[in-house]
């Protein structure tokens, strides 16, 4: 894939006429307000048909999975351009709500890619048809609560939540921080350790647990105030001696004997992750290389254009290219997909790297081209410098990207 093809691109237009008439007249209150995005996205996927596409879809795996079919006999559509306008379709809307309000993105993939993916993938047919098509569709909200105040990058060695059996019941003890949906999560999946005698508390076993909001035990705090993405939010989750059937266990007990276990889901739900860092960083550098030219246009010093001025050139320029890479790297996503294909781990993890570190240069380039004024939150600069500063650290940090690319790569 080497352009947008001309179905792709009506996607593209209409989502983004959805965007600039329905989300653009309320980002001031999404971001400086106490309104969460989440009615807003759900009427996005009214708007689109994503809520009936999702149900749709998820009705027919589980038939499947009901007739003892493990996997479609056809995973793709034979026609590559049609499989290539699926998976453009999945990611183009990433695009067009990162060029004004990153936010609704994180809140959207959250609940949607990783609360519900992780059900999806892990989970019984009893479970996906419990919890996951809700989540599909958007009619309840989900959070994916991994970070703990004391972990951060050392998300499974320094994890202490925890999970004690008790016959065919588990208590969960343990807290949350930096949980992404999670003030407003209908339901939570929670990931913790199982308690085990005699194992190192680094090498337990990781389980994955549905919670409900409102159960005994179970506590969601407000939002957290904070940097950037504030039509995200995100908040801290309290467990003390919430107790749980194995219903509950993704999975259900066979979960306990599986190799790799938790482990594994959270290490796939991690490249999912870092995989969409790209479409979000797209977005975020077309909005601010079309800001920074139409200023460089109009914005006169010294009796003319500053767009007139080498260095300023030379940063529009950057700008540019880390556009055009960004954009290969999506097109490549895309690709993949319409063959079948993901990229590997270490191949997301640098995907990410540097489209975060592409971001955030070419946001902050754009605060300078706008000078005191890209420093005022009256100027779209301003929001997007801030948003962009989070890709560089959810999903993993640049610096457990970097160990993660090296990793792979020296194990051969």
């Amino acid at each position: 894939m080497i352009e947008w093809s001309d179905s792709q691109l009506m996607i593209r237009d209409a989502f983004r006429r959805f965007v600039e008439a329905e989300i653009v007249p309320h980002v001031e209150e999404l971001e400086h307000g106490s309104t969460p995005p989440y009615e807003i996205l759900r009427k996005m996927y009214t708007a689109f048909g994503m809520s009936e596409m999702a149900a749709s879809r998820f009705d027919e795996q589980i038939a499947r999975e009901k007739r003892g079919e493990t996997k479609k006999k056809s995973p793709t559509p034979k026609d590559p351009a049609t499989a290539a306008d699926q998976a453009a379709a999945q990611l183009i809307p990433i695009i067009e709500l990162c060029r004004y309000c990153p936010g609704m993105v994180t809140a959207m993939g959250v609940s949607v890619g990783l609360a519900a993916g992780s059900i999806l993938s892990k989970g019984t047919t009893e479970q996906k048809t419990r919890w996951a098509r809700d989540l599909l569709t958007l009619d309840k909200i989900g959070a994916w609560a991994i970070t703990e105040p004391g972990s951060g990058s050392d998300a499974f060695g320094g994890m202490r939540s925890s999970a004690r059996r008790d016959g065919d019941e588990f208590i969960l003890n343990g807290s949350k921080t930096f949980i992404t949906n999670g003030p407003h999560a209908d339901t939570t999946i929670f990931i913790c350790k199982l308690e085990e005698e005699g194992v190192d508390v680094r090498d337990r076993a990781i389980l994955n647990f549905v919670l409900d909001r409102g159960m005994p035990g179970f506590e969601q705090s407000p939002p957290l105030r904070k940097m950037g993405l504030h039509s995200s939010p995100t908040g801290e989750l309290f467990l003390q001696d919430v107790r749980v059937g194995a219903d509950r266990l993704l999975g259900g007990l066979e979960s306990l004997t599986r190799s790799g276990g938790g482990r594994s889901s959270a290490k796939d739900t991690f490249q999912t992750e870092r995989s969409g860092v790209a479409c979000m960083a797209l977005g975020m550098v077309e909005r601010c290389l079309e800001l920074s030219l139409s200023y460089s246009r109009e914005r006169v010093q010294f009796g003319q254009a500053i767009g007139e001025f080498q260095l300023i050139q030379d940063k529009i320029a950057r700008m540019e290219v880390a556009r055009m890479n960004l954009q290969n790297l999506v097109f490549r996503t895309i690709e993949l997909s319409a063959h079948g294909k993901t990229m590997s781990f270490a191949e997301a993890s640098a995907m990410k790297l540097y489209s975060a570190r592409a971001a955030v240069e070419v946001a902050m380039e754009a605060v300078q081209i706008h000078g005191g004024n890209g420093y005022m939150s009256e100027y779209v600069v301003e929001q997007l410098a801030r948003d962009s500063k989070v890709l560089q650290i959810y999903a993993g940090t640049d610096e457990i990207q970097i160990r993660a690319i090296a990793k792979e790569l020296l194990a051969g």
